[in-house]
């Protein structure tokens, strides 16, 4: 009888076990995939903020060498991605074909400037600064007019300012409900340990001597959760790049950022877990022993 009694109590402790590590593993992966998308969010808002182009068009009867010289003084712009530099003949061309006409055929001119097209760093790409840089490269003589959809700039600052706003307050929600899942679970698993607490707390253990098995194991719970859900995060990620590659790309700079949220989702499942074993020890330490019923 006592053997079954044990083996029941083992499977029941090893049920308990695999269920806290499987809570926490779910709940750390949908933090872990929040934060995934919150930086690939990023990465696109970014990507969209530099296709925005400022074309700086230039006055006639411009020597190349000039040309040259001035767009390597915009590239050396601290907030300037990338310039391309585009011919009255490169400009016909490009007209032709997005407006289905050869006006070349029609006129006896080209009446199309020469222009180089800028592509402004992410971060400079506000209003406000638009607004400054068009001011600067204005002072060249060689500038005839700068042009760029200021609606499109506007509208796209605007959309992306209240998507970060919405997606910051649902990742703070998250992770406080992720907090109080993980929490709860943990309590609920050493719910069943509560009278073993209280017995060694009754025969002169220390709380300090009584916590640390439980914080061990709070510990490892954690580590092994982390661990579990680093790899459903990795598997999804590769999924999502096999799917839809050109919406998901890691580049190397950009890996070192979900480098980094991997290190977080470990260290969140160690010290969360740590945590709400230790309040939850606390807790059955502080109860009288005819409360633990």
């Amino acid at each position: 009888m006592a053997s079954k009694e044990q083996q029941f109590e083992k499977r029941r402790l090893r049920g308990s076990y695999v269920s806290t590590v499987v809570s926490i593993s779910l709940v750390l992966f949908m933090l872990g995939l929040l934060g995934f998308i919150g930086l690939h969010g990023k990465i696109l808002s970014d990507y969209a903020k530099e296709k925005i182009e400022l074309m700086v068009m230039l006055k006639d009867n411009q020597k190349e060498a000039d040309i040259l010289q001035f767009k390597k003084s915009l590239d050396a712009m601290p907030s300037v991605k990338s310039t391309e530099f585009i011919t009255k003949q490169q400009a016909a061309e490009n007209f032709a074909k997005t407006e289905n006409d050869d006006f070349l055929g029609i006129l006896d001119y080209n009446p199309l400037p020469s222009s180089i097209n800028i592509h402004l760093k992410a971060q400079y790409t506000s209003q406000e600064n638009i607004s400054r840089i068009k001011k600067d490269i204005l002072k060249n003589d060689m500038v005839k007019e700068i042009s760029y959809d200021k609606t499109l700039v506007g509208s796209l600052n605007d959309n992306l300012e209240t998507i970060s706003l919405v997606l910051i307050v649902f990742c703070a929600l998250l992770f406080i409900i992720s907090i109080a899942l993980i929490n709860n679970t943990i309590r609920l698993a050493l719910h069943s340990k509560r009278f073993l607490i209280k017995t060694m707390q009754l025969v002169g253990a220390t709380g300090r001597f009584i916590r640390r098995p439980f914080l061990e194991t709070g510990i490892i719970n954690g580590m092994v959760a982390a661990m579990i859900a680093s790899g459903l995060l990795t598997g999804v990620i590769f999924l999502m790049q096999r799917e839809i590659p050109d919406l998901i790309e890691i580049e190397l700079e950009n890996a070192v950022l979900f480098g980094a949220l991997f290190v977080m989702i470990f260290v969140l499942g160690i010290i969360i877990s740590w945590l709400s074993t230790y309040m939850s020890v606390q807790k059955y330490l502080r109860l009288h022993s005819d409360e633990l019923y």
